[in-house]
């Protein structure tokens, strides 16, 4: 059985290469890995736009904006597979192409960082001040982008 199971989908015209599936399951993987998590796993991805996360941002978080990425945990187990259902990502492709050029990493180094900080969110991490949890979470990115990508790991 497959460590993580990964459930893709790609609205509004987005483009679902198999290389962004292999990048954004890789990410997932090292997270998992990283912080111990050893049951097999199941995470849902949205890949969408500005629009798209926009309308789901408004609708479960009534939030008016659009964002780069949104995380919302399950935690269960699934009682016919045994896995661990750890929740659905949705990743906003647009903002994070505008956003790998903006800090000079680009697309594929931000597609991973957002997902690393989606599955930590997943995996119970939150950031919600500026306190010892946002502290806390972005040290484990910091670390767990390091051994993903050494030689572009950067201060997120």
């Amino acid at each position: 059985m497959d460590k993580l199971k990964l459930s893709l989908r790609c609205e509004r015209g987005t483009k679902c290469p198999p290389e962004l599936r292999r990048r954004i399951k890789t990410a997932a993987q090292a997270v998992l890995k990283a912080e111990g998590v050893e049951e097999p796993c199941e995470l849902s991805v949205l890949l969408t736009d500005d629009e798209g996360i926009h309308a789901v941002n408004k609708e479960f978080r009534d939030v008016d904006k659009p964002t780069d990425v949104l995380s919302f945990p399950m935690g269960d187990t699934d009682p016919e597979t045994g896995r661990l259902l750890l929740g659905d990502m949705v990743l906003n492709l647009s903002r994070a192409e505008e956003q790998g050029a903006q800090f000079g990493h680009g697309a594929d180094h931000e597609i991973s960082y957002l997902t690393v900080h989606s599955v930590l969110h997943l995996l119970g991490y939150d950031h919600v001040d500026e306190g010892p949890m946002k502290k806390a979470m972005r040290a484990r990115e910091k670390a767990i982008m390091a051994e993903l990508e050494p030689d572009t790991a950067t201060e997120e």
